[in-house]
């Protein structure tokens, strides 16, 4: 871990809250879990980003056999899910999502009512940044969870920097968990 008692960059202040860390991957798996209703939202990178299974589209594959998490693509994702067989990703920009997001009378994608937590991965630091900010100021009740390896302080949780072998084995976790309750 860090040596600073703040993780994230020194002149980035991201206001009075910032995001938990989780300890490990079993306190994120057991919160998404929790979620009734979550929604996985994988971003352009996530062919970039190597896991145990392949890369982070392999393991949101994994994690779509729970009948209860919804996942939306960004960007060009959707033709990978596509591509692997995975017709049932949704598709949206990552910033119309945002706002959709922060909306309350925002049916989700299957008209069955709003998310109660949205779990992003495979993002461009920045890209991801600035939807949290928003979703921290204008959809408090929505519990948001960065799974990538770098810390997001607009989320509310976020499994922080940790080094490659410790991450791949958080994201095990996390979908070996979705995979069971399926």
């Amino acid at each position: 871990m860090s040596a600073k008692t703040r993780l994230g960059q020194t002149a980035e202040i991201a206001g009075p809250t910032n995001a938990n860390i989780f300890p490990n991957g079993n306190v994120a798996a057991s919160l998404i879990s929790k979620a009734k209703r979550p929604l996985l939202v994988v971003g352009s990178h996530s062919v970039k980003v190597q896991t145990n299974d392949g890369d982070l589209i392999d393991s949101t594959i994994r994690a779509m056999k729970n009948s209860k998490v919804a996942v939306v693509a960004t960007a060009h994702m959707v033709g990978e899910f596509k591509k692997r067989g995975a017709d049932q990703a949704n598709s949206l920009s990552l910033f119309v999502l945002g706002k959709y997001l922060s909306d309350p009378e925002w049916m989700g994608f299957d008209g069955k009512g709003p998310y109660d937590a949205v779990v992003f991965m495979g993002f461009a630091y920045y890209m991801e940044w600035l939807v949290e900010s928003g979703l921290k100021n204008f959809a408090m009740s929505l519990r948001t969870i960065s799974l990538d390896r770098n810390y997001q302080p607009n989320a509310k949780w976020s499994l922080g920097w940790m080094p490659e072998p410790d991450w791949k084995e958080s994201i095990e976790i996390i979908v070996s968990r979705l995979e069971e309750e399926a």
